[in-house]
């Protein structure tokens, strides 16, 4: 092998939701919006479990030039030296989130956090504000 050349060992990577298995794949890295900050998943890496946020999880695919982007709405991720599992709230391809949709949410959630009455109503209205913002973002990426 040429100096200049790397080898890039793969590694078990799934994605699931509630709803159905998303992505089951050999990976060659995955980067995770882990609820304390974004990490990074290689081969090798020590085993852990982490709770996610809202955000993006980039998966190198063997042969893709391009991560694949997910957008998660939260979840968490284990993690061990040859396998890393998301099991995500929700999950979504980044190219299929509409920006116009979301901006109109947004409209109706700030509307909506106006009207609400307690604030148990607040706090999960705000909640629903910080996902999509989060999905914005993604889409602005």
């Amino acid at each position: 092998m040429a100096a200049n050349e790397t080898t890039h060992k793969t590694f078990s990577f799934d994605l699931i939701s509630p709803e159905r298995r998303v992505m089951s794949t050999p990976a060659r890295a995955v980067t995770v919006p882990g609820e304390a900050g974004e990490f990074g998943v290689l081969s090798g890496h020590m085993a852990l479990l982490s709770d996610l946020r809202p955000g993006v999880v980039f998966v190198e695919v063997e042969g893709e030039s391009a991560p694949r982007r997910i957008f998660i709405t939260g979840g968490f991720a284990d993690v061990t030296p040859d396998h890393c599992a998301i099991l995500a709230e929700e999950a979504i391809p980044v190219e299929m989130l509409d920006g116009a949709a979301i901006d109109a949410a947004l409209n109706d959630l700030a509307e909506d956090l106006t009207l609400a009455r307690d604030d148990a109503s607040r706090a999960r209205i705000v909640a629903r504000i910080e996902i999509e913002r989060a999905r914005l973002n993604a889409v602005q990426a």
